[in-house]
């Protein structure tokens, strides 16, 4: 059974908005879309895209701010690029609050 943490409440992040978690080992960014669904990816991807929680937010899915990139928030997939795929993490919400996974953070300090 994972442990969650909890990190804020649903509506401390706008519709089709971001927040950023930091880590020890780098940022994790936090997306609420139009239809209230919860998505977590690493905000950078190396030196090579980011930061995602500046992108523009469309279904599932956000645009890279820098590099243009489409990043599917379910899988972590990119459209239109050398098959790069963005670290996801599970959140959940509860009675109003984003609850991320523990194993996020240990996994971003890991790394």
């Amino acid at each position: 059974m994972s442990q969650f943490i909890d990190i804020g409440a649903l509506t401390d992040i706008p519709q089709r908005g971001a927040r950023i978690v930091r880590t020890h080992g780098g940022d994790i960014a936090v997306f609420r879309t139009a239809a209230d669904a919860v998505f977590a990816i690493d905000e950078y991807l190396g030196d090579k895209a980011g930061p995602f929680s500046n992108g523009i937010q469309h279904g599932n899915s956000v645009t890279d701010p820098i590099r243009n990139w489409i990043i599917d928030l379910t899988t972590g997939e990119t459209v239109g690029t050398e098959d790069d795929v963005i670290p996801t993490y599970d959140v959940k919400v509860e009675d109003g609050r984003i609850m991320l996974a523990a194993s996020a953070i240990r996994a971003k300090v890991a790394a």
